[in-house]
């Protein structure tokens, strides 16, 4: 089966985790991925090892599978070139350089349509192409606090957490994606590119989605739950008798389920808890109650009882029990790919499953430079312009 970008090219000047996602997530889909590099100046994710592999970045492979890779010195005349030669013939550029960096570099925007009229130039920077803060740099952190996630993430008394995962780089890849696929499909209509612009504090932003739009609406500022949520109750991490369960109850009825299981059918008569609204006012009356009854069983007990019930219920998982679990082994959420260094290396498989055109990872995430000859032979330079461009540092 073709992939559904079969056909489309993709040049990843990015770095770092918010562009090569992009990059990746538009291999998953069946393009043609191409990732450039500095000769000796590689993306700076490929040193942050583990302490388990120090020989190679498990982070960076985690965000550039699907890929080929060249390396070009874009600070020579002659690196330009040849970037200028590839983006011709390209669909889609991202970069993650700091605002006016590409311009400098004779790769803006403005330039390069003057060569490819339907190039996509696809921007993804910490704050944006225009604003105060367009010139610094940004990292996801700074997203996350600066967005009004971490104000809104930790305990209810602890202080603001940023997340255990990348959240604004994952976010930010994802809009980065939307709006490559949007320009495609706009093309067919205007016959033409554009540039999309995506920052990781806009992206932020826009995924605080309630939240947001609750204080916009009322000017109330909100507030950290924990594991609880600001408007569910209960919708929360409780103990039982040996671990930890989430137990999410999102209306009156399942209420009604749950407390017939805990063996208190009372409260859903008792008009401070009757309903969605009372149960928020009232939770801090509510939750040790339950929270009593839980501890008579096991966290395996109560999820299976919950389940039987249509309860939406689950584990807390540790990542040895995220891969054991049969759904996530069912949906395939792991694949295998042949490594030159490595042997066989585990990624992650793509969320997205397609009937007609899958997503499909069957590309390692490349060594540094590993296909610039073959790219270059593509290109029509034969074996010695090649080696002289290796021996002047341009690849």
């Amino acid at each position: 089966m073709i992939g559904a970008l079969e056909g489309i090219k993709v040049i990843d000047m990015s770095r770092v985790v918010a562009g090569p996602l992009c990059g990746s997530i538009l291999g998953d889909l069946g393009a043609e991925v191409i990732k450039v590099e500095g000769p000796g100046i590689q993306d700076e994710i490929r040193s942050w090892y583990t302490d388990q592999m120090e020989d190679i970045s498990l982070y960076y492979m985690s965000v550039n599978r699907n890929k080929k890779a060249i390396t070009l010195n874009l600070k020579s005349e002659k690196g330009i070139k040849i970037a200028k030669e590839i983006i011709k013939d390209s669909d889609v550029l991202i970069e993650n350089f700091k605002s006016g960096t590409m311009e400098r570099l004779g790769l803006g925007y403005e330039e390069l349509k003057e060569i490819n009229p339907n190039l996509i130039f696809c921007s993804v920077t910490g704050y944006g192409q225009d604003g105060p803060y367009s010139s610094f740099p940004g990292y996801d952190f700074l997203a996350q606090a600066m967005s009004g996630l971490m104000s809104v993430n930790g305990e209810v008394e602890g202080e603001p957490i940023k997340t255990g995962i990348a959240m604004s780089d994952m976010f930010t890849a994802l809009y980065a994606t939307i709006s490559v696929l949007a320009s495609l499909q706009a093309r067919h209509i205007t016959k033409e590119g554009q540039q999309t612009d995506v920052s990781l504090l806009d992206s932020t932003v826009a995924s605080m989605l309630n939240i947001a739009t609750s204080y916009l609406n009322t000017g109330a500022l909100p507030k950290r739950y924990g594991n609880q949520h600001p408007n569910l109750v209960p919708y929360q991490s409780f103990d039982t008798k040996d671990k930890q369960i989430i137990l999410a109850v999102g209306n009156d009825n399942q209420f009604k389920k749950v407390c017939n299981l805990l063996n208190l059918d009372e409260l859903p008569n008792d008009e401070k808890f009757s309903t969605a609204s009372s149960r928020n006012i009232n939770r801090t009356e509510l939750l040790p109650i339950l929270q009593k009854q839980l501890l008579k069983a096991t966290s395996e007990e109560w999820i299976e009882k919950f389940r039987e019930h249509n309860i939406p219920t689950g584990p807390i998982n540790n990542m040895e029990e995220v891969f054991q679990d049969p759904q996530v082994k069912s949906r395939k959420m792991t694949t295998e790919v042949p490594h030159p260094t490595l042997g066989n290396v585990t990624l992650l498989s793509s969320p997205m499953k397609l009937s007609g055109t899958p997503a499909k990872i069957d590309k390692h995430p490349p060594l540094p430079g590993e296909h610039t000859a073959d790219i270059l032979k593509d290109m029509n330079y034969n074996k010695q312009e090649i080696e002289e461009l290796y021996k002047e540092n341009i690849i």
